[in-house]
């Protein structure tokens, strides 16, 4: 795990897969609670930091009741953005509950293509681990997402699924450039997020104080466009949003231009 302010070290580096012969060392990277991003112990320590934390939230059905009946919708939208088939390398900036993962290596796997998941919390890839099958061609490290230890124009896509919300601004603008970064010119990226919702939905008025209070930074996705949060001088190329369940849920991907 590096801290967005440390230089990055050795960019060349393939990161190593978290499993058992390296999960004690994964582990001990994050002992110390100050090198977990402050507004992870802050405000996510129930859902991602607490040791029971994946224990009470890896259901599939609460996931999908958490996302009110929409996890399985968001989830197929996102990989067919992505594409039938996964060649290449692709990207995923965190890992997420739920069988998202999973189902993005079969794509991979059916394209010849590699996979690699990053996250902040060793505790959630070691969970990630447990949900895929042995020769599932998916490589984890710990890793955060605002400084990202890949070579420029490393991945052929990259996805961020339901991530941006969990974090203040300084941290989102960081994320996406690094997507942008280490995305190859042509490449795309794929982002599943909340969104304002319209204005006869009903979800506008009553959503919005539950996430002010368990998602202190999702409401920014309710008040700017994606693009507010790219870095100023971002290329980037066709850009698309499709909304879903009355607008509470976005879909954004864009491509790298040259």
């Amino acid at each position: 795990m590096v801290d967005p302010q440390a230089e990055r070290a050795n960019l060349s580096k393939t990161p190593a897969p978290v499993g058992p012969t390296n999960s004690d060392s994964a582990s001990s990277a994050v002992s110390d609670d100050k090198q977990i991003p402050s507004y992870l112990t802050d405000h996510y320590w129930w859902a991602y930091v607490h040791p029971n934390a994946v224990w009470v939230f890896e259901r599939q059905w609460l996931i999908d009741a958490i996302l009110w009946g929409n996890y399985h919708r968001l989830r197929d939208a996102a990989l067919n953005a992505l594409g039938a088939t996964l060649p290449g390398r692709t990207l995923q900036i965190a890992s997420a509950y739920g069988d998202f993962t999973p189902s993005l290596a079969e794509r991979a796997t059916a394209g010849g293509g590699e996979i690699d998941v990053i996250d902040v919390l060793p505790i959630q890839l070691e969970n990630l681990q447990r949900k895929l099958t042995a020769d599932a061609p998916v490589r984890m490290a710990t890793m955060d997402s605002a400084a990202l230890q890949f070579n420029d124009a490393s991945f052929d896509r990259v996805v961020l699924f339901f991530l941006l919300h969990e974090m203040p601004e300084d941290w989102r603008r960081r994320t996406l450039a690094e997507a942008l970064r280490v995305v190859r010119p042509g490449g795309r990226v794929v982002i599943i997020e909340y969104a304002q919702p319209r204005r006869w939905n009903p979800m506008r008025y009553l959503f919005a104080p539950i996430l002010a209070k368990l998602e202190p930074f999702a409401l920014d996705l309710w008040r700017h466009d994606i693009r507010e949060f790219l870095p100023s001088d971002a290329k980037i190329e066709g850009f698309a949003t499709r909304r879903y369940f009355g607008g509470l849920y976005q879909l954004v991907s864009f491509e790298r231009r040259d």
